[in-house]
């Protein structure tokens, strides 16, 4: 895929976070769970890996003095049989490793509304930050990865294969460049950034509060 095409077809990017995350994110950027529990100070070893190394049931507030609060979103969408069957070449630890180390987006509004509806995340309010992707790609593009599918999310019976090879640079990343074959469902799943995105604000349209995919309130 060409980046060119990546903008022209997905003009923004939609990132879910915990409600009442955006003070926080504005402080330190979008950090992936794994940068989060280093510099909320969780110390390496058994600390972090009782966080990070497996599936988690609820969502996770980490706390510092001087930071405030940080939230690890749960893993209720994976029924973690189904994962474990589905991978190729990965363990499962291996797999949750993965997740930890990145940041996702969404790039349609059709597939943030089905997240923001799903039954383990409708009853919730949520920080919608919604960035432009002709910005994120000129600081990042070298870092983005892209994947055909929902990499947090695995049904109960899933049949989608997933291993080292789910997330692809652009380039690699094989995509149609017409828009009508993405109204059809050939697009992309996610976007993801390893470590996280420091400099998020600068690639900003807007953050919203949105409950049942409703805008409560405009805060940036």
């Amino acid at each position: 895929m060409l980046s060119r095409d990546l903008i022209r077809l997905y003009p923004e990017l939609y990132h879910v976070a915990a409600d009442e995350s955006w003070p926080g994110i504005q402080r330190h950027g979008l950090l992936s769970p794994a940068a989060l529990v280093t510099r909320w100070g969780i110390k390496q070893g058994a600390p972090q890996s009782a966080i990070l190394a497996g599936r988690r049931n609820e969502s996770r507030v980490l706390e510092h003095p001087d930071f405030g609060t940080a939230v690890l979103r749960h893993h209720k969408a994976i029924h973690e049989p189904s994962l474990e069957d589905s991978l190729d070449d990965m363990t499962l630890a291996e797999w949750y490793a993965a997740l930890n180390d990145r940041v996702f987006f969404h790039l349609q509004p059709r597939l943030l509304n089905d997240l923001l509806n799903a039954r383990s995340y409708r009853d919730d309010t949520h920080t919608v930050i919604t960035l432009s992707t002709k910005s994120l790609v000129a600081a990042h593009e070298r870092e983005i990865e892209l994947s055909a599918i929902n990499s947090g999310f695995a049904k109960r019976h899933s049949k989608e294969p997933r291993g080292q090879n789910t997330f692809e640079s652009i380039e690699s990343y094989r995509h149609p460049t017409r828009s009508h074959a993405v109204t059809k469902g050939h697009d992309i799943a996610e976007l993801a950034i390893p470590r996280g995105v420091r400099d998020l604000s600068d690639h900003v349209l807007r953050v919203e509060r949105m409950l049942y995919g409703t805008s409560l309130e405009r805060l940036a």
